[in-house]
């Protein structure tokens, strides 16, 4: 009898009633080539990691050489020039005084190791109070526990709430749902005051405040103000309390600037990176933190030990395709390259608002977002499913969150290419009310 053939289980897929999963053989540029011959534009970057286009050959190489000299080897008690190397090359890059780099697997790592190093980081300091954690509403940071506990109340996390610890929330810079119903050009960021005020009355047991920087991803692409970010700041410097920011999304360029905190003008005490650090081709983070945070674990008492680490930390091989990404920085117009994405997002905006479908539309740096009026909103909402069939029909891989579509290219799209996904979408937007009114008939 022939064994069965296995199963592979993938993320965020409902078995029963999502499609088949796409066979891909190979990527190149922004395009994605499938088993059966059909090409597909990378429009969300391979969930959000690929920036400089699929099998770019620096990286490529870089990886190959490396592997003909280290794979891999224990980062306690070690190191290897391929971390060195990537240490230096971000501590050119990450704003002052960030210095200290702690790597790790991914960005939902990369979080666990910035809420336990500021978690740490005071009770170290013999204050041993604080323990609790601020996160915004709409946040997402990841799967693991103590990401998943700082991320929204919803339904990715409701069958594992026993496992998450109790943070406080706050509300989010979400304009378009603000209740206050200013126009945004006079906002005086209302949405401030519930941090304020908890901050004010609690802050001997808050140990930090954790923040996705002007860009909430998984929660809808929500773009907030840059005063929002720089309040934050103020007000857990004047309460004492760490800011983490979570760049794991945001770094390396997606919001016009190498990370979304240089938009603001502020600099966190921590920050997590990952996605875009090894320009999208291995699994590989990092947690960077001031020498104030730092300073609190370097001690003759060995109890101060940071006591984290992962089999793969400063794993070679994703150092050097990290390095390689960073190089390609330097060597290519990227940064041009961004400005003509956000330009021509820019230029789309009013011409997709017009559309009846449409609620909301926002864009930062090289993100463009549409909200679509839907009475299921949400994740799960209908139009879902509907628009992701058709845009891989299409030959554009977009995969919506809930009722908001969103664009999230490789920084390599050309214009043609990037005018095609709007076209795309455009031709969506007629679909909308016909999948409200399927769904209405059931």
């Amino acid at each position: 009898m022939a064994p069965k053939p296995p199963s592979l289980w993938h993320p965020f897929t409902q078995e029963a009633l999502d499609p088949q999963p796409v066979p891909i053989e190979r990527g190149e540029g922004v395009y994605l080539y499938t088993r059966d011959g059909r090409k597909l534009i990378d429009a969300i970057s391979s969930w959000w990691v690929n920036i400089h286009g699929h099998a770019h050959p620096l990286i490529a190489n870089a990886i190959a050489e490396q592997a003909r000299k280290l794979e891999h080897v224990i980062f306690a008690g070690f190191t290897h020039d391929a971390a060195e190397e990537l240490a230096w090359r971000l501590r050119r890059v990450l704003p002052q005084p960030l210095e200290h780099i702690f790597f790790s697997d991914d960005g939902s790592t990369a979080v666990e190791v910035a809420l336990k190093m500021a978690l740490q980081f005071w009770r170290n300091l013999g204050k041993s109070r604080k323990t609790r954690f601020v996160a915004l509403e709409h946040a997402y940071h990841g799967d693991t526990v103590g990401a998943m506990s700082v991320g929204a109340d919803s339904d990715f996390v409701a069958a594992f709430q026993e496992l998450r610890f109790p943070v406080h929330r706050v509300p989010s810079a979400y304009c378009f749902r603000c209740p206050v119903g200013k126009e945004r050009a006079t906002c005086d960021i209302d949405c401030i005051g519930p941090l304020t005020r908890l901050l004010g009355e609690r802050h001997e047991e808050i140990a930090a405040v954790i923040v996705e920087p002007l860009l909430q991803g998984a929660g809808g692409m929500i773009v907030h103000p840059v005063e929002f970010l720089q309040r934050i700041r103020r007000l857990c410097t004047q309460y004492d309390v760490l800011l983490i920011a979570d760049e794991v999304l945001t770094g390396f360029g997606r919001c016009g600037k190498i990370f979304a905190c240089e938009l603001a003008s502020i600099v966190p005490d921590i920050m997590s990176l990952s996605k875009g650090l090894t320009g999208g081709f291995l699994p590989l983070a990092a947690t960077v933190c001031t020498p104030a945070v730092y300073e609190a674990f370097r001690s003759t008492d060995r109890s101060h030990t940071f006591f984290h680490g992962h089999s793969y930390t400063a794993n070679p091989l994703g150092c050097a395709a990290a390095i390689a990404s960073l190089k390609i920085f330097d060597s290519e117009p990227v940064f041009e390259r961004i400005a003509a994405i956000e330009k021509t997002h820019r230029q789309q905006m009013p011409l997709l608002a017009k559309h009846p479908a449409v609620a909301d539309v926002r864009t930062i740096g090289t993100v463009m977002a549409v909200e679509l009026k839907a009475d299921d909103p949400g994740y799960f909402s209908e139009v879902r499913p509907a628009l992701y069939d058709f845009y891989l029909k299409k030959g554009v891989l977009l995969r919506p969150l809930g009722n908001v579509v969103y664009i999230l290219p490789p920084y390599v799209i050309t214009g043609e290419q990037l005018h095609y996904v709007y076209d795309v979408i455009a031709e969506s937007l007629d679909r909308v009310p016909r999948i409200a009114a399927a769904r209405a008939s059931h």
